[in-house]
């Protein structure tokens, strides 16, 4: 009977201790993958190419210095998280960048949407035109646009990263990260 209870006693320890295993290793799944997201802004095949003449629209929020046009929705979960990192952005890259927020719909949504998440300190246009003309799909959505009103590079944004290997790519003469490591690929291939 004691040799029973011994045994029914470890039992429990082992499967108290894979359960803790599981969980731990579940934790450690989860981090993983929000640590490993995609290289770079995930360029869609839609809208204006890179280096084609960025569409000009009378808007009095663009400017000719590079800008950072930030494709978002007032109930996109992933833009409001950007909306930290996009501040971060502007006060850093102040002298050479604009960044403006860009969307459609409903203009009392977005008003209410730009005041309770104050960004003010961005131009903050509504324009269903803009979004159509750059065949934006899916959101977050960014495209940078040289001083010299070419598009540099675009592509669909959910983290820091992301945005920051559009102004990366923009630097290095590439339409994204990813278009740099097809052509770094077929060379040496």
């Amino acid at each position: 009977m004691a040799s029973l209870i011994v045994s029914n006693i470890v039992l429990w320890v082992i499967v108290i201790g894979l359960i803790l295993t599981v969980l731990a290793l579940a934790r450690q799944v989860g981090i993983l993958y929000e640590r490993i997201t995609p290289v770079g802004a995930l360029t869609m095949d839609h809208g204006p190419k890179v280096g084609e003449p960025a569409p000009q629209f009378t808007l009095d929020n663009l400017t000719g210095r590079r800008q950072l046009l930030f494709f978002l929705a007032p109930g996109c979960p992933v833009c409001k998280k950007l909306l930290p990192i996009l501040r971060s952005l502007r006060s850093a890259e102040r002298a050479t960048l604009d960044v403006t927020l860009a969307s459609d719909g409903d203009m009392e949504q977005h008003r209410s949407f730009y005041h309770r998440e104050k960004l003010a300190p961005f131009p903050y246009v509504l324009s269903t035109d803009l979004g159509m003309t750059y065949r934006i799909s899916k959101l977050p959505y960014a495209v940078m646009i040289g001083p010299e009103g070419r598009i540099s590079a675009k592509g669909l944004v959910n983290t820091r990263e992301q945005i920051e290997s559009l102004l990366q790519a923009a630097e290095m003469g590439v339409g994204s990260l990813q278009d740099y490591m097809s052509r770094t690929e077929r060379q040496e291939g």
